[in-house]
């Protein structure tokens, strides 16, 4: 692979921060590839890197971002509780598409994603919000976790799945073979209080029905 995109260095607001990423465009673009990853990977991925550069060579524009910013990934490394909040990666995917949409080299250009690990979940989100996505392709990854949007994604959607990947076929065969435990405490207090509240992934509302 030998053609060059010109690449350059970039930095989206989000509130009164921000995230970095790369932006490389290859002479006559045909689109751009936003990539979302998560799990503790970053733009900087090799494997991400080379995907891109293939994407390049094939006329497409890419878009590396970072969806935390440096103090969030410092302090994810540590607790790794940011990776997987869903709803933050996705308003910050929305955030780097609307600023593709909106920069003068990208803005006439088809926009796709590519998605990794939690980065799927994300992604899966955000097509379901936004209108101009044109497709999305989940390398792997976690869609799993944006199971409350799947039915509004009617973005073209294509998911990989390695053969040999026994990290997601162990994930696949769990959820498949999952099923809601029976109650520890069928009288009482807490019996009350199990029935009345909401489901974590919900925020555990205790006055739904109120």
């Amino acid at each position: 692979m030998t053609r060059l995109a010109e690449s350059r260095a970039v930095s989206i607001p989000v509130g009164r921060k921000s995230i970095n990423g790369d932006l490389s465009l290859p002479p006559e673009a045909r689109g751009v590839v936003v990539f979302a990853h998560g799990s503790g990977s970053s733009r900087r991925s090799a494997s991400n890197q080379y995907i891109a550069e293939y994407l390049n060579y094939r006329y497409l524009g890419t878009l590396l971002i970072d969806l935390l910013t440096f103090d969030e990934e410092a302090v994810d490394m540590m607790t790794s509780h940011l990776r997987f909040d869903i709803e933050l990666l996705s308003e910050r995917l929305i955030t780097a598409t609307d600023w593709v949409l909106l920069h003068e080299s990208t803005s006439n250009l088809p926009l796709g994603y590519f998605a990794v690990s939690t980065g799927a979940a994300a992604a899966l989100v955000a097509a379901a919000k936004l209108p101009d996505v044109e497709t999305v392709v989940c390398r792997g990854g976690r869609p799993d976790l944006a199971e409350d949007w799947l039915a509004r994604v009617h973005t073209p959607t294509l998911l990989i799945v390695g053969q040999r990947d026994d990290v997601d076929a162990e994930i696949a065969k769990r959820r498949a073979n999952w099923r809601q435990p029976a109650p520890r405490y069928p009288h009482g207090v807490l019996a009350k209080y199990a029935k009345l509240v909401s489901s974590a992934s919900l925020g555990a509302v205790t006055d739904a029905d109120l």
